[in-house]
């Protein structure tokens, strides 16, 4: 967790000018029967940071992509109430003109990548701006600097992980120099370690104008106090504005581990090469029926590489894989990956092994009822995830393999996670979960194993990990606000 040593250099009084401006917004997506916000009014001065929290799919990243200028012209939506930018009509920017003043970071860095390597990322971000190509080299290089990706410039952005891709995302919105830098869940695929870093990093850039900094997120435990204000984003009216915001770690109920002696799943030897390149060494552990297992480590170290190798995605070079009579079940880290069906409930109700009332049981349970006859796609990121974390839970697979089930998620949500999973583990579900939320991981595993480098490092259970600090820093990983931690 970030400490209270970070210090804002810029004070924010009366006379800072306001510069986005939101006046009776009400916001509403052609094909929805309702809006997603109604009558809404807040307003954000130079130089704040600012959170916008609130339950997952009430309208945080449309807020992002109102005052972006991303919406309405790109999704032909209809808009009602006044939003100023800069004390001008945000209607009279001239398209593109606005992308010259507020950056934006989007929850899938992926959907924001034209080209194939970081440096070529970056050059092509900059001659979007009509930069000369001799300031070009000195920008790139500052800010690969500013950014710790010097390394990385010339590596290819598909062969990275998500945490890496963010990294990249952000560099590039800060490679733009803007006023304001919107961030839409940046933490959500970092390992805790980075995550900090992250913050405490993005606390000490120092630029030439107040930085307006403001994020969608979740996870404010993990940003200390960085923020000046907090907005919690709900459908209708003024939004209620805390000051200085700080939250501790979010609480879960004890759980009783429901392992069996039987073994559901096991791996031996597995080695993986991709073009030369070895991406998994020598992995060997199991799965216990009944066993929920976390797989944790740094970005980059393997984990989503052994989930898709386990379930088939990746060829295994060597090693052997046995889960009975069925492939384990998996949800990626883009859920989308998984949407085959026209809707939301359909989708959920695919595999046809579980009956009505049990997939009633599971929409009610994972807040997807108010979205059930919408399509997967255009539903918000952390409902999309529990759409397909639904749609696999409804498959009934032996072996489950959930790839960052937490992002995006709301306090409720993850509660709710908490309960299914924990439930599945006591049919005799053998789970197992990635995740860089270590205050989810403490709570719902039995076993903890550790990856680092393409390389099983450690098997732990669950109380002990977390009293073994040298190796938590090893591994990128911080333990949970509450965890017993010492030398």
């Amino acid at each position: 967790m970030v400490n209270s040593l970070l210090t804002k250099t810029n004070v924010i009084t009366q006379e800072t000018p306001v510069i986005i401006d939101f006046k009776g917004v009400t916001f509403q997506f052609p094909d929805d029967e309702s809006p997603v916000f109604r009558n809404i009014s807040f307003s954000i001065r130079a130089g704040e940071r600012v959170a916008l929290y609130g339950p997952s799919g009430c309208g945080k990243s449309t807020l992002l992509y109102l005052m972006n200028r991303l919406y309405p012209d790109n999704c032909d939506g209809d808009l009602e109430g006044s939003i100023t930018l800069w004390q001008r009509d945000a209607a009279s920017f001239a398209p593109g003109e606005i992308n010259h003043r507020i950056a934006t970071v989007f929850q899938d860095p992926d959907t924001q990548f034209c080209m194939p390597t970081v440096e070529q990322e970056m050059a092509f971000t900059l001659e979007n701006l009509h930069v000369r190509r001799p300031e070009m080299e000195t920008r790139i290089m500052e800010t690969l600097e500013m950014t710790g990706l010097t390394a990385f410039r010339k590596t290819t952005i598909q062969t990275l992980s998500g945490g890496m891709k963010q990294r990249v995302a952000t560099a590039c919105a800060i490679l733009m120099q803007p006023e304001v830098l919107l961030l839409d869940e940046p933490l959500a695929h970092l390992d805790p370690l980075t995550a900090q870093q992250f913050v405490e990093w993005l606390d000490t850039l120092k630029w030439p104008y107040p930085l307006t900094i403001i994020a969608v997120e979740h996870q404010l435990d993990l940003w200390g106090t960085f923020f000046d204000r907090a907005i919690h984003v709900h459908a209708s009216g003024d939004l209620p504005i805390e000051v200085n915001p700080v939250r501790s770690s979010m609480s879960y109920p004890k759980r009783v581990s429901a392992i069996q002696e039987e073994v559901a799943f096991a791996a031996r030897n597995i080695h993986v090469h991709v073009k030369g390149k070895q991406l998994l060494k020598d992995i060997s552990f199991h799965l216990q029926r009944g066993e929920i297992a976390v797989l944790a480590g740094p970005n980059g170290s393997g984990k989503s590489t052994l989930l898709k190798t386990i379930c088939g995605i990746l060829k295994k070079s060597q090693g052997m894989i046995k889960s009975g009579n069925m492939l384990p079940g998996y949800v990626p880290q883009s859920p989308e990956q998984l949407f085959v069906a026209q809707s939301v409930r359909e989708e959920i109700r695919f595999s046809n092994n579980t009956n009505e009332e049990e997939i009633s049981d599971l929409m009610g349970r994972l807040r997807l009822n108010e979205i059930e006859q919408a399509h997967p796609f255009s539903v918000s990121h952390g409902q999309k995830r529990r759409v397909a974390i639904g749609a696999m839970l409804a498959d009934k697979r032996p072996v489950l393999l959930l790839d960052e089930p937490t992002s995006g998620q709301d306090e409720a949500a993850l509660k709710e996670l908490f309960h299914l999973i924990d439930a599945r583990a006591k049919e005799g579900f053998a789970i197992l979960i990635v995740t860089h939320d270590m205050t989810f991981a403490a709570a719902i595993a039995d076993t903890i194993l550790l990856i680092k480098d393409g390389q099983l490092t450690g098997w732990f259970d669950n109380d002990v990990l977390w009293q073994l600090e040298q190796v938590l820093e090893k591994h990128q990983l911080v333990a949970p606000i509450g965890a017993c931690s010492h030398v």
